[in-house]
């Protein structure tokens, strides 16, 4: 079983699209019962961080995945042939809505 995630602790990704991988390196900067959040590197350059926001409700509790592009700019050209993806913002918010799909499913199963 891998640890507990705790702040500071550090885990590495393989991401895939299509025929492309590429391997990134993230770090925990947030973990509580409130927000999960994590820096993702790239080749040793920042790349984004992630973090995810949870509120109790009523009936469960919302979570609020957000994202932030941290690519320097002269980067994002690279990162396009290597990833494939030109438009990371409409790509990232595909992402986040089948992630917190795919949570919500978890969650209530």
């Amino acid at each position: 079983m891998p640890p507990a995630p705790s702040v500071g602790a550090r885990f590495r990704g393989v991401n895939r699209r299509g025929w492309r991988v590429w391997p990134t390196v993230s770090t925990v900067t947030d973990c509580s019962a409130s927000r999960f959040a994590f820096e993702v590197r790239s080749l040793g350059l920042p790349v984004s961080r992630w973090q995810y926001d949870i509120e109790p409700t009523a009936s469960g509790c919302r979570v609020t995945e957000s994202t932030w592009d941290r690519r320097p700019g002269w980067y994002k050209p690279i990162t396009v042939l290597a990833t494939g993806v030109t438009d990371r913002a409409v790509t990232n918010q595909r992402n986040i809505e089948a992630t917190l799909e795919r949570l919500k499913k978890a969650a209530e199963a």
